[in-house]
Order: C-alpha cells, then sequence, then structure tokens
C-alpha cells in the first residue's frame, strides 16, 4: 500500500518515512512539499542519502489520490483544514497531524487556535485516534484526526482512575514537559540553542490548544466535566514528553489498588506498559519506541494520586500513533511496524 506523505520536510513527516520504510504492508508513495518541490528529500534529510531516492513533490490532489491508498498530513493548523476535505472527497484514507480536526466545536478551534475553524462537515467526519481508547471506530474510519502528543500521554495517563469514578475531576493539575522538537524544524528563538540550553522554561500557561483536547477526551469518556491546570515546559532535550499528574481521590485507595485497575485497563492494549509499584518511567525508556509508560503512586497523607505518563513526542505522540491507526484502519496487527525496542541509553 502506498503512503502519501505532505509537509515533507517537518520532524512528523520523517518520522513517518522511518516507520513506513520497514512497515511490512506499506511503501513511502509521494512526499510533498511546496517549497520544496524538485528537490531531493536527501537535501533536506542527509541521513536519508541513497535510503528514499525521490524528489519532493508539489500538492496535486489529483495525483495524490490517483497514485497513493493511504495519505498522512504532516502539515501545520490551519493547513490541514482545506486540504484534507479535498481528499476526503476523493475517497483516499487519511490521517491528519495537525489539530485541524481534534475538536468538536468551531467556536472552541477559533478560540484556542486563532484561526478560521475547518468546516463542520468534516469535523463531523473524522475520528478521534487515541487508539487504546477508540479502536472500534478507528478500524471503521477513513478520516483520521490523530491526538497531539501533550493529550497522548495526558489522556492516557488519566482515562483509568476517571472512567472508575475514583477521582475529583476538577482538580486535576497537569505539570508537562516537552523536548525541542516539539516546536518543530521552522527557525525560532524558543529553540535557539544559547536560549534552552541548560534552561527550563514555562510557555503558554492556560492557553495551550492541547488544552480543549485533553478536556474533551477525559469528558467524553468520564461523562462529567473535567477541567484541568495545565503547565507546559521545555526543556533541553531533543524528543520526549513527561507528564506529572496530580488528581484528588474520592475514597481511599492504595497504590497496590490502583496498579491492578491501570493493568486491567490496558491488558489488551500492547502499547501502554504500567511500571510495578515504586518504579516511575523516564523519557529516554521510551525514546524512539511507540511506548507509553505510566508509573503510579497514592498519597495517603493527601489522599491524592500521582500519575507520570511518558512517552516520544515524534512517535507515540505524532508519526507511531499514526502508524498505528493505520493498522486498525487496514485490519493489520496493531503492532505492526512498531514494535522497535527504545533508543537506550
Amino acid at each position: 500500500m502506498r503512503a502519501a506523505i505532505i509537509g515533507g520536510t517537518g520532524y512528523g513527516a520523517i518520522e513517518l518515512i522511518r516507520l513506513i520504510n520497514k512497515h511490512p504492508h506499506l511503501e513511502v508513495g509521494c512526499v510533498v512539499s511546496n517549497s520544496q518541490a524538485g528537490n531531493d528529500i536527501s537535501e533536506s534529510y542527509p541521513h536519508l542519502t541513497e535510503i528514499i531516492n525521490q524528489p519532493f513533490e508539489k500538492y496535486d490532489p489529483d495525483r495524490l489520490a490517483k497514485e497513493n491508498d493511504i495519505v498522512f498530513l504532516a502539515t501545520p493548523s490551519g493547513v490541514s483544514s482545506k486540504m484534507a476535505p479535498q481528499l476526503v472527497d476523493k475517497g483516499i484514507k487519511v490521517i491528519d497531524l495537525s489539530g485541524d480536526f481534534r475538536l468538536r466545536s468551531q467556536n472552541e478551534y477559533e478560540t484556542w487556535y486563532k484561526h478560521s475553524a475547518p468546516e463542520e462537515e468534516y469535523l463531523s467526519k473524522a475520528v478521534y485516534g487515541l487508539s487504546e481508547i477508540y479502536e472500534d471506530e478507528i478500524k471503521r474510519a477513513t478520516f483520521i484526526a490523530n491526538p497531539g502528543c501533550y493529550p497522548t500521554a495526558t489522556s492516557l495517563g488519566l482515562l483509568p482512575i476517571l472512567k472508575a469514578n475514583l477521582a475529583d475531576s476538577k482538580s486535576i493539575i497537569v505539570d508537562a514537559k516537552s523536548g525541542v522538537s516539539g516546536a518543530g524544524r521552522g527557525l525560532s528563538l524558543t529553540a535557539h540553542y544559547a536560549e534552552i540550553n541548560e534552561n527550563v522554561k514555562a510557555y503558554k500557561l492556560g492557553a495551550h490548544q492541547h488544552i480543549p483536547e485533553i478536556e474533551q477526551v477525559l469528558k467524553d469518556e468520564s461523562g462529567r466535566l473535567v477541567t484541568i491546570t495545565f503547565t507546559t515546559h521545555l526543556v533541553p532535550m531533543t524528543r520526549g514528553i513527561m507528564i506529572t499528574a496530580y488528581v484528588n481521590l474520592l475514597g481511599k485507595i492504595s497504590t497496590s489498588e490502583v496498579n491492578a485497575l491501570y493493568k486491567q485497563f490496558y491488558e489488551n492494549h500492547p502499547f501502554v506498559r504500567i511500571r510495578p509499584e515504586g518504579i516511575y518511567p523516564s523519557t529516554k525508556e521510551v525514546s524512539g519506541s511507540n511506548y507509553c509508560d505510566i508509573g503510579l503512586h497514592v498519597d495517603q497523607r493527601t489522599n491524592r494520586l500521582t500519575v507520570i505518563s511518558v512517552i516520544d513526542n515524534l512517535v507515540k505522540g505524532a508519526a507511531g500513533q499514526a502508524i498505528q491507526n493505520a493498522n486498525l484502519m487496514n485490519g493489520w496487527a496493531v503492532s505492526t511496524g512498531l514494535e522497535d525496542i527504545s533508543l537506550y541509553p
């Protein structure tokens, strides 16, 4: 099956190429970059020399639909909203990695993303692709809104305790830390070496566009209004996200009981690993892999649960989950092409 990638010069696209190149049922099809059309891909990414021998192409929806079986949109928000409908209407399977189709409300999208919302018709067509939670819907879908990296780590970390109705849904505080690749490949002062090296800084307090996406998923699945205090930090590492969430519990429960609850919740999902009591994951332990590792601790003194959830932002938080969704959409084993062990150290 030929897989096209649009937005070919970004980190999400290059991670898709890496994963598709070793996938047994997918091959790299058209790679689109209007700004680099005609240039060989290896000029932008020299590590692909003599591995991917083809040029970037211009965006042409007719040709994309004719020559490919599935399209991954690795474009910024505001771009996918214009391209995805053209491709969906041609009957090709589409997985969008931007945030354009994740929120159901147009008003909410425009409030948080600060530009015009996609058409209502296509918002309602998109299936939210949090693979472990919406597996059945994804299997029937042809158009997927791939979740964001922060929402993936946060939602997987909080859903078991919320769905069990053991937590105060309005007390949640999330302390989130991301590597610099989350800011994309474009040049910016934020990602400047002298600004980020040996430094940790908070950004977008109370204003991160992933907040409504997280609250939407947690509300949908818990059946209750969920509001979170969400603070993001940029840390001096290339890959990785760590979420530390604090949740007030509604009753007395031990760490071992919470661990058992989480293990049962994810027992049929190979990419979520629950650490034993007293052991907590770090970002390096999932680097380069599609795993989400979760550690749990109940503070009996405060009756508060601490959840630590880590992912590789470019794999489970973007390209890896997109491949996981492609596997589900096509009836392949969910782990096909995604069984790499993490890079360590």
